[in-house]
């Protein structure tokens, strides 16, 4: 096949590029450009440079032609934006997901050529094609699965999708780099949000939103026990950065109206369930809600995944967790599962 390679110079984007090339297919490698250079100046010099000089050395060891692709603005608009704008609003947003959505997957596939069959990414995540449909399975390494990532997708945009690396765990996939002596064979996994790297997204939200002194409220007690600069730099169940004795104190609730930021040091009080939220404008990759009411859920990217029941009111679909979860946060995506496969997800609500 023809197909469009996105690398990053990450050793998983690589061996992803190796494996496709030694399969004999026909393989065009695309660096996109995102780095928002102007708007990260005051943080330092931008990496993009050097992650671009390990792209090269691969693409030129590998025969494979490379186009670097700027994306700047469009990831501007219809990712960074929305994260600003969310997090004002008190929302905590998954940049990942949205770059994924569209960027990776959306603008990306409209700026290439039709004549590419696929789209390959480094993602680790495994796509069964059966009965004329595409499903999103996890990956075998279930400390690296991305499936979480790829929940917002639509199934046309999946249908495209093309992921090498989806039978492997990462041990294999630093095996193979090594063994094809690629030049990111030992290079460390990145970090951090998909446009800042390893800058710190408060140093990002302080240049954009400032700061604004606010009240630290004692939960229980209505009592002012701090100040802090900005409600928009904590999210739910947070604990570092908070800057006060006596604690572990956490983060449990926030109003956006009067800047407060309420804490409470008996976070895992057994009184405290925290296993009941709602979820809006759920993405199904099969187009409807699944049948079952009984499935998993993710809440976050990693491990932890629980068993939950699904049920339609009028506040969306709530969802009820076998277990209790210290940082269920507005904004966040939860996202479904049924016995490996990755069904779709949403954006999670909270209500009191």
């Amino acid at each position: 096949m023809k197909i469009a390679v996105l690398v990053s110079g990450g050793v998983d984007s690589s061996v992803a590029l190796a494996e496709l090339v030694l399969q004999g297919h026909e393989c065009h490698a695309f660096y996109l450009k995102i780095w928002l250079e102007d708007e990260l100046a005051y943080l330092g010099q931008c990496p993009w440079q050097e992650d671009l000089s390990y792209v090269q050395a691969v693409c030129a060891q590998l025969g494979v032609s490379l186009t670097v692709l700027s994306l700047q603005k469009e990831y501007w608009e219809s990712v960074v934006a929305s994260v600003i704008a969310d997090v004002k609003a008190g929302y905590t947003p998954n940049p990942d997901i949205l770059c994924n959505q569209r960027i990776k997957f959306g603008v990306f596939f409209s700026a290439i050529d039709s004549s590419f069959e696929k789209v390959a990414t480094g993602h680790y995540a495994h796509l069964i094609h059966t009965q004329g449909t595409v499903v999103l399975h996890e990956s075998p390494d279930p400390i690296k699965d991305q499936t979480y990532f790829l929940s917002q997708l639509s199934l046309d945009q999946l249908s495209r999708a093309l992921f090498p690396l989806g039978l492997y765990t990462k041990p294999q996939v630093r095996a193979l780099a090594t063994a094809y002596n690629l030049p990111t064979k030992n290079r460390k996994d990145s970090q951090g949000i998909c446009f800042l790297g390893s800058f710190k997204f408060r140093d990002f939200l302080k240049h954009h939103l400032k700061t604004l002194p606010g009240r630290l409220i004692e939960q229980e007690t209505d009592k002012v026990v701090g100040m802090h600069e900005g409600f928009w730099f904590y999210t739910i169940g947070q604990r570092q950065g908070l800057g006060l004795g006596g604690g572990p104190w956490y983060v449990v609730a926030k109003d956006v109206e009067k800047n407060d930021v309420f804490i409470s040091r008996n976070y895992y009080a057994d009184e405290k369930k925290r296993n009941q939220l709602w979820v809006q404008q759920c993405r199904w990759f099969s187009g409807n809600q699944p049948q079952k009411d009984q499935l998993q859920v993710k809440l976050r990217h990693g491990v932890q995944k629980y068993r939950c029941t699904i049920k339609n009111n009028a506040d969306g679909l709530f969802v009820t967790l076998d277990g209790n979860d210290q940082g269920i946060a507005a904004g966040q995506f939860a996202v479904f599962y049924d016995e490996g496969v990755c069904l779709g997800g949403g954006v999670m609500d909270v209500k009191d």
